[in-house]
């Protein structure tokens, strides 16, 4: 069984740019996807072709938007947690899925970016949003992985968090340490989302020792050619699936010019049930 999370950032550019030939090379089983950043109806067959194709675009016109395309029909789709005005904005979409001998309920989240880590009255601004998607979103995560166990369910979610956990989550830690996405009340309360016993960081269980997998690089400078990364997009899963992961990494492009999009898809392999 496999499974994938990517921020395309605009599915139509990153249709461009070879999404599709991606899909048809990988094929995976599941596919979360953040920054969709269309209208439903503009969405290119190609992103979609051969999937059930669910969509939680948001209200905001080319910003946001989320996605899971799956091999097999949801059973049910929810879009949202719970917040109106942070539902609105398309960035978090869940849904109950039966597939290779799993009863899974899977999410695909776009956390707010939270602008930089400067005085400016807008910068701040962003920044106080994304604290408050964060502490409405922490007690609905623990709600509904706990609903998911009761209905017999593994729960995972993914994808965009815009936050790095650790050292080994981004190559120039030191630099960054008053970098929002870096700041410690983040890196606290995304340490707080995870434990034996609620929540895993799939990849970095498969990989405990290694600097990254990254998963985001500016398309400024040189920074992907440098692999001067972060690892903001993950898996996280309750123990159960966590366990079933026996590889998983990052699909980092072979050059500049081959990037789908400033992230690289991050791609799990769970074995079936």
């Amino acid at each position: 069984m496999r499974i994938a999370t990517v921020n395309v950032n605009g599915i139509r550019a990153s249709v461009r740019r070879g999404f599709a030939d991606w899909l048809d090379w990988r094929r995976p089983d599941l596919v979360a996807l953040q920054e969709v950043r269309c209208a439903t109806d503009l969405v290119p067959l190609a992103a979609t072709e051969g999937y059930h194709f669910a969509y939680h675009p948001g209200n905001r016109a080319g910003r946001n938007g989320v996605a899971l395309l799956s091999r097999v029909p949801p059973v049910a789709v929810r879009e949202g947690f719970g917040h109106a005005g942070f539902d609105e904005e398309g960035r978090y979409l869940e849904a109950d899925y039966d597939l290779s001998g799993w009863r899974l309920t899977v999410a695909s989240l776009y956390l707010p970016k939270g602008g930089r880590a400067d005085d400016s009255s807008a910068e701040l601004a962003r920044y106080q949003h994304k604290r408050r998607f964060m502490r409405s979103f922490r007690p609905y995560l623990a709600r509904a992985r706990l609903g998911a166990a009761g209905k017999g369910r593994e729960f995972l979610v993914m994808g965009d968090f815009n936050i790095a956990h650790t050292n080994a989550d981004l190559r120039n830690w030191r630099g960054n340490q008053k970098s929002v996405g870096f700041l410690p009340e983040e890196r606290e309360w995304l340490g707080s989302l995870l434990g034996p016993r609620t929540l895993v960081d799939v990849v970095r269980r498969l990989h405990p020792e290694t600097d990254g997998p990254y998963s985001w690089w500016s398309w400024l400078g040189n920074a992907f050619t440098n692999d001067v990364g972060w690892r903001i997009d993950y898996h996280f899963a309750t123990p159960g699936l966590a366990r079933a992961a026996v590889s998983g990494g990052t699909d980092r492009a072979d050059s500049y010019d081959a990037r789908l999009s400033d992230h690289a898809p991050v791609v799990v392999d769970y074995l079936d049930r």
